[in-house]
């Protein structure tokens, strides 16, 4: 099938409902957003603590977390497949070839995402916040959620890029989930299979879900920072 014929065909795929093409998208994003939220509290949490407070390490910290940006998302999937393998200390979980198990996939890859666009944010804002917070009276908690309002694009801009980062990568899903129709088989394991036996219809298709949705979230991101900034000239 030629390049012009495949996209056709795509398009075809992608406007006629096709239930496999959409159940595909859905196991897709069911399993990064569940990721997601699985992962953003306590990385954020993480990120702000090691922004915000002085301890032996520290710098060994942020060494670790920029480091960790930089694993291949397919050694991710081969130490989760060896904890949750029958013969894995969390083998009695059953986890492996299963959402659930890709669910903790998604969240292991976007931690490290999350804690490290956070850390910046904060780092980057002006110690003056949290001081003046602190002078006033407020609490830890309420200095955090302070400075976590003032840096909440940054944060937003994390969440963002965590999305892209799980539901593009095809190393740890295809290993932890096992590429299972219906269950566990998200865009990139399709693509990849797809393509893998010449059938190119389907993964165009997939790929063009996976650029709207890139484009579609960027989108929203900049329409509510050029919101916000016009709202603070206008006072």
């Amino acid at each position: 099938m030629s390049l012009p014929e495949a996209t056709r065909a795509a398009f075809s795929l992608l406007f006629s409902g096709d239930a496999a093409l959409w159940g595909i998208v859905w196991v897709s994003l069911k399993t990064s957003v569940l990721g997601l939220l699985l992962a953003a509290p306590p990385a954020v949490l993480l990120g702000y603590a090691i922004a915000s407070y002085r301890f032996g390490g520290r710098r060994i910290a942020i060494w670790l977390v920029q480091a960790s940006l930089s694993l291949p998302t397919v050694l991710i999937g081969l130490l989760l497949y060896l904890l949750l393998s029958r013969h894995g200390p969390w083998g009695s979980l059953h986890w492996l070839f299963s959402q659930p198990g890709v669910v903790l996939g998604q969240a292991v890859i976007a931690t490290p995402v999350l804690v490290a666009f956070t850390l910046a944010a904060v780092q980057a804002l002006d110690p003056r916040y949290a001081d003046t917070a602190r002078a006033l009276g407020a609490s830890r908690w309420r200095t955090m959620l302070t400075v976590l309002h003032e840096v909440r694009f940054g944060v937003m801009a994390a969440v963002i890029s965590g999305f892209g980062r799980v539901i593009s990568e095809v190393g740890c899903a295809l290993m932890v989930g096992g590429n299972i129709a219906g269950q566990t088989r998200t865009i990139t394991t399709a693509i990849a299979l797809e393509t893998s036996k010449g059938e190119f219809a389907q993964g165009i298709a997939l790929g063009i879900v996976l650029v709207v949705l890139a484009l579609a979230m960027n989108g929203a991101l900049m329409l509510l920072q050029g919101d916000t900034r016009s709202a603070g000239a206008g006072r």
